[in-house]
């Protein structure tokens, strides 16, 4: 196996070795073709050139050099930028449609110009889709004269914009948006009811930066727009107040892992005697069940500053893989009006769910898709398996001489924390600039304290203020600057040596360059690798190393203790451990728990590819409709979409409710994916006969009548106003840890508990 390993590396190796020589030759032919000596008016007439053949047919592969070297030379006048040899190479990648791993601080920005340049001659359009609404902004504004000068257009799309601000911007030739937004547009589009209230153009070409965020970390997360969201009543401080009353042992028990709770008898009885409802587990009580384990799920597992905080009157869920605030992402409405309650906040019903997609399968509407990132090449097969994209990792600019450290390995936190804390303050009063990555706000906002009882000044970037993140991150590398940060740490802004300033620049990189701690192991090396690369950019010196636990998280939650030599188990002592086998069980575990979230990732897209064909049938019949393709009067185009809206909206609803319950087949012993696709194949198949009859009894109501005025009399209209967010996907968590929470896995509990006395079984 072993052999067979090292041939197919070999093999694989052998192979990027020809591809980046094939890109060092053509980036030799770019170099050739110098420009220099042509004027401004002889560059545009060149670039009008390529335009007309672009528009009459001629291949993108044979305009691709004298394209890149317009790029550059327009680069150099306008932003006095020269591309190096190995953006160029990186360039040409991404016209290939290949997914490249840049180091950090190599330029990605600029190396895209070229292929969105080079795709943008056919005039269909193309996205660069961004991690946030800052960088959109900030990459069209600073590569726009590149553009402009070349007679392209360019725009970035914001959230909030208005609908002709956002068909404008949709309109350009190169448009810089962030993912969600540009699927957030794709959504209100798909319930428009008249072609003029719609922005997106047919997808042409897409880059995604930040690609292993955008394509794996969130790439199942699912977009939603929903109706207008009611305020609920107080039923979730009456259960948030029930779940205050239970206590830890007496009441309920946790798994293994922390992740599930339940209700044992004694909480059962209590919790009856609370709500005075009777047995709790009869079926009519099945609602004050799911309500009640949500108030306990809410009280007891999710915590603030951890999970999520509390700003300006609002719960703000934290995102795991960067730390940050993820912007309009809710808990399952349950679970998240559970949460609201516990911080005695009013909660708002979801308002019925109108249309959704993930992440995933919006990038799958773009006929040519390429990406780029600082870290692909660990996840290299889960790319090529989901989206088809190849990895090629481009060779830097400069040599990394980053020096990377061994893992520090602590018995206990409390040791961990007075290493940290030395450590920093050791190397602070040199006047080295270090970033530290933690694992939360929590954990940020504690070492920030120790910090200051320590005298050592710091800027703490966490999710409590991440307006200001791109300001913080960017004067991390200044003399004497500490800077703790959450997880991603300003993700798209170079952190450079100094501060920027050249004299700084070159005392800092006397003292060793940035030096980058890591309090945690995160789940993904790619995570690990991001904090990492944020030192060492553009063959500066650097350093980095990461103090680790054996009561962190990671540690505990995938049973680190079973593997630790029996004499460190009880162990507590300053400092650190020296045993190599932690270190290589550590790696061990993390390419694990990789492997295993590739695999749920590949059976969760089970569930969802089925909804998403069903939605793309549906969606075609609509858009010709909407198009005006299928010979129809107005009115019955506008009842045709009505209801074809309505009909799918409640599918939608039909398939949330089979998701949730899903898990209860295996009581019966059936798979429950095959349950979950014949269930929604039989609901899927009864829309087109419901469209058609109510389409017709509303056509004999209306008489045929074209006029508006009527139309809204009968409520054949768009949503008064809609709302969009993204939904935590809690199936990822029930596949990482079988016992973790959700309404259908505590219903299916309590049945097996109710169930196994019935059928005189030990196991059930």
């Amino acid at each position: 196996m072993n052999l067979a390993v090292k041939w197919m590396r070999e093999f694989k190796d052998r192979d990027t070795r020809h591809k980046l020589k094939g890109y060092r030759d053509k980036a030799e032919l770019v170099r050739k073709r110098n420009l220099e000596a042509w004027d401004e008016k002889q560059l545009q007439a060149e670039s009008l050139r390529l335009k007309k053949e672009a528009k009459s047919g001629t291949p993108l592969d044979e305009l691709l050099v004298d394209a890149y070297a317009l790029v550059c030379e327009a680069a150099k006048r306008t932003l006095g930028l020269q591309p190096y040899d190995v953006q160029i190479m990186a360039a040409i990648a991404l016209h290939e449609g290949f997914l490249i791993e840049q180091h950090t601080g190599e330029g990605k920005t600029l190396s895209a110009v070229m292929p969105a340049y080079l795709h943008a001659l056919t005039g269909e359009g193309v996205h660069v889709l961004t991690f946030n609404d800052y960088l959109a902004n900030r990459d069209a504004e600073w590569m726009g004269p590149i553009y402009r000068f070349l007679g392209l257009t360019v725009k970035s799309v914001q959230a909030g914009m208005s609908l002709s601000e956002k068909r404008e911007a949709y309109a350009a030739d190169i448009t810089y948006v962030t993912a969600k937004e540009a699927g957030f547009d794709y959504l209100r589009d798909a319930i428009a009811l008249n072609e003029a209230d719609t922005v997106h153009r047919p997808f042409h070409y897409v880059i995604v930066d930040e690609a292993d965020s955008l394509l794996l970390d969130e790439a199942r997360v699912p977009l939603v727009i929903a109706g207008e969201p009611s305020s609920s009543g107080n039923d979730g401080i009456r259960f948030a107040e029930v779940a205050r009353q239970l206590e830890q042992d007496e009441h309920y028990d946790f798994d293994e892992f922390k992740r599930n709770v339940y209700l044992n008898e004694a909480g059962s009885a209590k919790a009856e005697s609370l709500l005075g409802c009777g047995n709790l587990y009869e079926s009519h009580n099945s609602h004050l069940l799911i309500s009640l384990n949500c108030a306990l799920h809410a009280e007891s597992l999710l915590k603030k500053d951890v999970d999520y905080i509390v700003r300006d009157g609002k719960i703000e869920l934290i995102d795991e893989y960067t730390g940050r605030v993820a912007e309009n992402r809710h808990l399952p409405d349950g679970l998240q009006a559970a949460l609201a309650a516990k911080e005695g906040l009013q909660s708002k019903a979801g308002g019925k769910i109108l249309g959704t997609i993930t992440l995933q399968h919006f990038l799958s509407l773009y006929p040519k898709i390429c990406g780029m990132t600082a870290t692909a090449h660990v996840s290299a097969m889960e790319f090529e398996d989901i989206y088809g994209l190849q990895v090629v990792q481009i060779p830097p600019n400069r040599p990394n001489i980053r020096i990377d450290l061994p893992h520090r390995i602590y018995t206990h936190k409390e040791a961990k924390l007075k290493a940290l804390v030395q450590e920093i303050s050791s190397v602070h009063a040199t006047g080295r600039p270090i970033l530290i990555g933690t694992s939360s706000v929590e954990e940020s906002d504690v070492l920030a304290e120790a910090l200051a009882a320590a005298d050592v000044p710091c800027h703490v970037l966490n999710a409590k203020n991440d307006a200001e993140e791109a300001e913080i991150i960017a004067k991390a590398g200044e003399i004497g600057a500490v800077t703790v940060s959450t997880n991603m740490a300003g993700r798209g802004v170079d952190i450079r040596l100094g501060g920027g300033n050249p004299t700084q620049a070159e005392v800092v990189a006397k003292l060793g360059g940035l030096y980058v701690i890591g309090t945690h192991m995160h789940q993904s090396v790619r995570i690990d690798n991001q904090l990492r690369g944020r030192s060492g950019r553009q063959g500066d010196p650097g350093a980095s190393v990461f103090f680790v636990s054996l009561e962190d998280e990671l540690m505990l939650r995938f049973g680190i203790d079973k593997v630790i030599p029996p004499a460190y188990r009880d162990l507590r002592q300053d400092d650190a451990l020296e045993e190599s086998v932690l270190r290589s069980n550590i790696a061990h575990i993390q390419r694990v728990i990789m492997g295993q979230n590739f695999h749920i990732r590949q059976e969760l897209n089970r569930y969802s590819d089925m909804v998403e064909e069903q939605r793309r049938i549906l969606y075609e019949e609509r858009l010709g409709i909407l198009k005006g393709e299928t010979p129809m009067s107005p009115s019955e185009q506008r009842v045709r979409l009505y209801y074809i809206d309505k009909f799918w909206a409640d599918h939608l609803a039909y398939v949330s409710y089979i998701r949730e319950s899903i898990h209860l087949t295996s009581l019966t012993n059936r798979n429950p994916i095959d349950e979950f696709h014949v269930q929604i194949i039989q609901a899927y198949e009864q829309i087109p006969a419901k469209i058609n009859r109510e389409s017709a009894n509303m056509l004999v109501k209306l008489g045929g009548s074209n006029d508006p005025a009527k139309w809204e009399k009968f409520g054949l209209k768009s949503p008064a106003s809609t709302w969009t967010y993204t939904i935590n996907d809690q199936y990822m968590e029930y596949l990482q840890n079988p016992g973790s929470w959700n309404p259908g896995t505590i219903i299916a509990y309590w049945m097996r508990k109710m169930l196994r006395p019935v059928f005189g079984l030990s196991k059930f």
